[in-house]
This record gives structure tokens, sequence and C-alpha cells, in this order.
């Protein structure tokens, strides 16, 4: 059964799910849910606290679960799981890559952390900033790559572009190889890097881990711009290296 919890901030919706779910408890709980999100033009922020003794779904609510799913895909804001039960932390990893919104997984004892993380959300961006004098956009990550970093990275670009022909440098900061959120993610970064590539001169990757020295190799080979791996740590040599066809031009 699905029991509703109204024991959470305002704007948020919260279920904690116990036994066997049947379509009933969908079209009880959870289908009142996303029709009241869609007609007060609110984005859906969805706490699911799923209980030691969750068996799963009966057939008609799997199906129940996937109509549901499909029509709320542009009204959901954000999804927090919060479970111990590892197989649903892992289907929930998996299907959150195809998710246009936010979907996060937490402990069980995690309850607290997961309301937070959806008052909050979109929460803090990666951190975008130019460096004029050596003409280059550097980007600090630390968590996989959402849409909204992608954007801010390429409103960055964009703006240096409406006064330059190219920009010279783009440096990619991590401590290991983020990757992305979900397919929306990957999506925006394959169209910032379709529309961009052959108006930036160097990008740096300046990230821990072998995946991405792999990654550099195989966009140096593919992509318009030189690309070069650097350790985490090296973020000043990748910064001038990326910048260094604008010191060149400027003397």
């Amino acid at each position: 059964m699905i029991e509703t919890d109204t024991t959470v901030p305002a704007g948020i919706d919260a279920v904690r799910a116990v036994g066997t779910l049947s379509k009933q408890d969908y079209d009880a709980v959870v289908r009142p849910m996303l029709d009241a999100a869609v007609r007060e033009g609110r984005g859906l922020r969805f706490l699911c606290v799923v209980d030691e003794e969750f068996r799963g779904l009966t057939p008609e609510a799997a199906w129940a679960d996937v109509r549901l799913g499909l029509a709320a895909l542009r009204n959901i804001d954000g999804c927090a799981v919060v479970s111990d039960l590892e197989w649903v932390r892992a289907s929930t990893r998996l299907s959150a890559f195809f998710l246009p919104g936010h979907v996060r997984v937490f402990d069980a004892d995690q309850r607290d952390e997961a309301l937070r993380w959806l008052e909050g959300l979109p929460g803090r961006l990666a951190t975008v900033r130019v460096d004029p004098g050596a003409g280059v956009v550097l980007v600090d990550v630390s968590q996989p790559l959402r849409r909204e970093d992608v954007e801010a990275i390429a409103t960055a670009v964009d703006d240096w572009l409406a006064d330059h022909t190219a920009l010279p440098g783009l440096v990619l900061h991590a401590r290991s190889f983020p990757g992305w959120e979900n397919i929306g993610a990957l999506v925006a970064h394959l169209r910032l890097v379709g529309g961009h590539q052959r108006r930036i001169g160097r990008v740096a990757l300046a990230v821990d881990g072998q995946p991405a020295g792999v990654a550099a190799r195989v966009a140096g080979t593919l992509l318009h711009p030189e690309v070069r791996h650097f350790a985490s740590a090296e973020l000043d040599e990748a910064t001038a290296w990326a910048g260094a066809a604008a010191m060149a031009g400027a003397t």
C-alpha cells in the first residue's frame, strides 16, 4: 500500500511504500498528487520512503506506474527515494538516467537530508567563471553534470563569443570524471559541443582518473579543439595551456 506523509514542508509531496502496491494505490494517492501539481502550475517534488517490508508491485500497478511516470515527465522537479533496500536503490539509479528531473537515492536514516535536497532544488550548480586575461572559461564540477550546469557553461561561452571570434580555451576541473546526471544533461552537453566546438581553441580536462584521460584522447580525435588531460591538482598548468593561444596573440 501507499501511505501519504503530511509531515513535510509545503511544496513537497511525500508517500511511504509498504507491502505490495496495487493499481488502486496509484489511483487513490499518486495520481491526485500529480493532478494537483499540474493544476497549480508547479513542478512535483516527490519524497518516496520505501519500507523494508516493501514487496514490489502487482502487474497492474507496474503498468500504472509506467503510465503515470510518462505523464509526469515534464512536471517532475525532483524525486528523492529513501530506502535501504538495495534492489530499490539500484533500479532507481538506473531509471534516473532516463528521467528529465533530478532523482537521488538516500539511506533510510537520511529522510531529513532528502527533504533539504528537495527544498533546495536545483541546488548548487557547477561553478563557471571567466578569466578574461587568459581567454579561458573555467568550470569546477563536484557532481555529475546536470542540464542547468551545461546551460551555465553555454551562457558563459556565448557571452564571450558575442564579443570575440573564438574562445581560446575551456577548462573542466573535477576530482574525478563527473559524468552526467541524466540523459537530458548528456543531450544538452552534446548540443553544446556540436554548436561551439569550431569556435573553441583548446579544452583542458583537469580531472583525476583514467576515464578522463581516455575521454581526452577520444575527444581530441573527434572534435575540432585540441584536448589535453591534466591531473586535478594541475589546474594552473591546465589554465595556462588552454589560454596559450590568447596569450601568444596578445604579445
